[in-house]
């Protein structure tokens, strides 16, 4: 596993970085006539990166070779505030020219439990129906200030080991239901890309960068490409412990 970390001023010098290395991979599979699978993270930061390449890039990649999948899902109705989906349509998809079947969302309105099977299965076929061989070129990850990411939380440390590609969480404090991928299907991805901002993320990035302290705890920690890249794209704010022993 290779893994490095890149600090970047602000978070919009991380975010037109990650769209330069995002329309660097596009274009360098669309040269080999395959898809460009990437799995898109949710929350915050995504946003200004979703509307950085909208704005830069809607008309220079080609974007009937990208499939875009996420990594996890609130299990909401696509037009809730909530919504992972929902906001990249807002922030992104509505503003590019992709084709409808390349969008595999996650319908967060479903039963759990029945979504998340549909999900994998779908998924896999993709791949032809090859559990091993499933996998995305590109995962975006985040980074909560508790350690979790996708929505692999800490009380729920059970998912590491999880067979599935795609399973049912559940959030620890409003106990919201979720669905995500499992660490099996992120750590199979040829390259992952972890964005972190804000000084919230110091602490907790430190100790896992650093392999310190209570980092075991964390989630995030578990997430080593089986033969791909890690890099972790961090803005000044997270990254201010990292030279702080």
């Amino acid at each position: 596993m290779y893994e490095s970390v890149k600090i970047f001023s602000s978070k919009e010098e991380l975010a037109i970085k990650f769209c330069e290395e995002f329309f660097f991979l596009s274009e360098r599979l669309r040269e080999q006539n395959k898809f460009f699978n990437v799995a898109l993270s949710g929350g915050k930061t995504p946003e200004i990166i979703f509307q950085t390449l909208a704005d830069i890039y809607a008309n220079k990649i080609n974007w009937k070779n990208v499939r875009f999948f996420w990594g996890d899902e609130r299990c909401v109705p696509p037009d809730d505030p909530e919504s992972n989906y929902g906001m990249t349509k807002k922030f992104f998809l509505d503003r590019i020219n992709i084709p409808p079947e390349n969008v595999y969302r996650i319908f967060g309105e479903n039963n759990p439990i029945d979504e998340t099977l549909r999900y994998q299965e779908q998924f896999l076929k993709l791949f032809y129906d090859d559990i091993t061989n499933a996998k995305f070129e590109l995962t975006m990850l985040g980074l909560g200030d508790d350690g979790h990411t996708a929505s692999i939380f800490p009380n729920s440390l059970q998912l590491l080991s999880a067979q599935e590609l795609f399973a049912v969480a559940e959030h620890p404090v409003t106990k919201q239901k979720r669905i995500t991928a499992t660490r099996r299907l992120i750590n199979n991805s040829e390259k992952i890309i972890f964005l972190v901002t804000g000084e919230n993320k110091s602490s907790v990035l430190r100790e896992i960068i650093g392999r310190q302290n209570n980092y075991l705890e964390y989630p995030a920690a578990y997430i080593e490409p089986t033969s791909g890249t890690l890099e972790w794209y961090v803005d000044e704010s997270a990254a201010s412990l990292l030279n702080n022993k």
